[in-house]
């Protein structure tokens, strides 16, 4: 199975839900996920999720069918940054 990567941005005061900032497979998505080593990013394994934020275009707005998932990671996320 190649692997799949998708990168997620929320700014509130800017964006009405997060926006897709990257997305790619194999090399590509390898190289997304270092970068978000790098750089202290949480990364989330969910199959389900990637496969639907991958149809997205990079800069689109999550879909409001997708917000309860997204919502559940950058909550994790958040709490992961909060005990760091």
């Amino acid at each position: 199975m190649v692997k799949k990567a998708v990168a997620l941005k929320y700014e509130p005061e800017r964006d009405n839900a997060p926006r897709v900032v990257a997305k790619g497979q194999g090399l590509l998505a390898e190289k997304i996920l270092a970068l978000a080593r790098e750089n202290g990013v949480p990364i989330k394994e969910d199959a389900s999720l990637v496969e639907a934020l991958s149809r997205l275009e990079v800069e689109a707005e999550v879909p409001q069918e997708l917000y309860e998932a997204v919502a559940t990671v950058l909550a994790w996320a958040w709490h992961l940054n909060q005990k760091a």
